[in-house]
């Protein structure tokens, strides 16, 4: 069930952790506390967790450990991010240019973008990400290729993690999107922070009928 983070880099080849190939690398599963998260003091050793918990993502970092902080680890639920991951997943090819992606995403209405690369998984881009790289390199300009240019980094999960695991993974390395890969290596979901606060909502909605 571990959670992985490929850094940012051009999309050739695959930047699929090499967990979903025979070997783990990247894996960031180790920054699952073994007692309620406190963001005053932490001995996690994550540079980009202890950024986050110092950013403006604080207060949603300390919410989240409180959530748990009266039950013992094991007796914390188990929800597999398969339970709420989109199934659409709206792939594109390296060769295409960011005009291409802005269009795909527009008439798919969606968001985010697999990035493929000879067939692999080579990278996840959103809406917000492209629009922002457009503006600081506007002489560029949108028909360049996304093959390139060094995309963002991605976090990458199995069908069966833990929902809740990856979300506070998402929020210390400040993505708002995991990718859902299955044990073949191919893309199967894409969770993102808008999957969360549907379930949110849902819980919410469920209590206030008890």
């Amino acid at each position: 069930m571990s959670i992985h983070v490929s850094e940012p880099g051009r999309p050739i080849g695959t930047r699929l952790p090499e967990v979903f190939r025979g070997r783990r690398v990247g894996d960031v599963s180790e920054l699952e506390p073994s007692e309620a998260i406190n963001v005053s003091h932490s001995d996690t050793t994550d540079g980009e967790f202890q950024q986050a918990a110092n950013s403006g993502r604080h207060r949603a970092l300390e919410e989240y450990g409180a959530a748990a902080s009266g039950e013992r680890k094991e007796d914390r639920p188990y929800l597999p991010v398969s339970r709420i991951c989109t199934p659409v997943v709206v792939s594109l090819t390296a060769e295409s240019t960011i005009e291409e992606a802005l269009d795909t995403m527009d008439e798919r209405g969606v968001s985010h973008l697999v990035i493929s690369a000879e067939g692999n998984v080579a990278g996840l881009v959103e809406l917000r990400w492209l629009l922002e790289w457009l503006h600081a390199n506007r002489d560029s300009g949108s028909a360049i290729h996304l093959a390139t240019i060094e995309l963002p980094a991605f976090l990458t999960a199995s069908p069966e993690s833990d929902a809740h695991q990856l979300a506070r993974l998402m929020l210390a390395h400040q993505l708002n999107a995991a990718l859902i890969i299955n044990p073949d290596g191919q893309p199967v979901g894409i969770v993102t922070s808008t999957d969360y606060l549907r379930l949110y909502a849902d819980a919410g909605r469920h209590e206030g009928n008890v």
